[in-house]
């Protein structure tokens, strides 16, 4: 699940530069809306699959509702998702928990 998380956190963050790029080509330079056409398709269907992730991960994973919520909400702001999945590594909470019999 770690895997998997940190892959559609990526992948959804590297699609909002690449639309925020695109909307830079369209609306500044005035140069192509391809970019625009190409890399909005990918962030829908990127943040679709990131949000499905998230709310199977906060399952899987035993998150607390505030890490569950705040994984869902990382998704709006542009590039979020790539900071709070750092930070979730490196506070073990994209690791599977230790069952309560196993613990003892």
């Amino acid at each position: 699940m770690e895997k998997i998380f940190i892959i559609a956190a990526r992948i959804e963050a590297f699609t909002w530069f690449g639309l925020i790029t695109g909307m830079y080509f369209k609306y500044n330079l005035e140069v192509t809306d391809l970019g625009v056409w190409l890399f909005g398709r990918l962030h829908g269907i990127a943040f679709l699959i990131y949000f499905v992730v998230a709310i199977v991960a906060a399952g899987r994973l035993r998150w607390s509702a505030w890490h569950s919520i705040l994984a869902i909400l990382a998704a709006i702001p542009p590039l979020a998702t790539l900071p709070l999945e750092v930070w979730f590594t490196k506070k073990g909470i994209l690791s599977v928990p230790i069952a309560e019999d196993q613990a003892t």
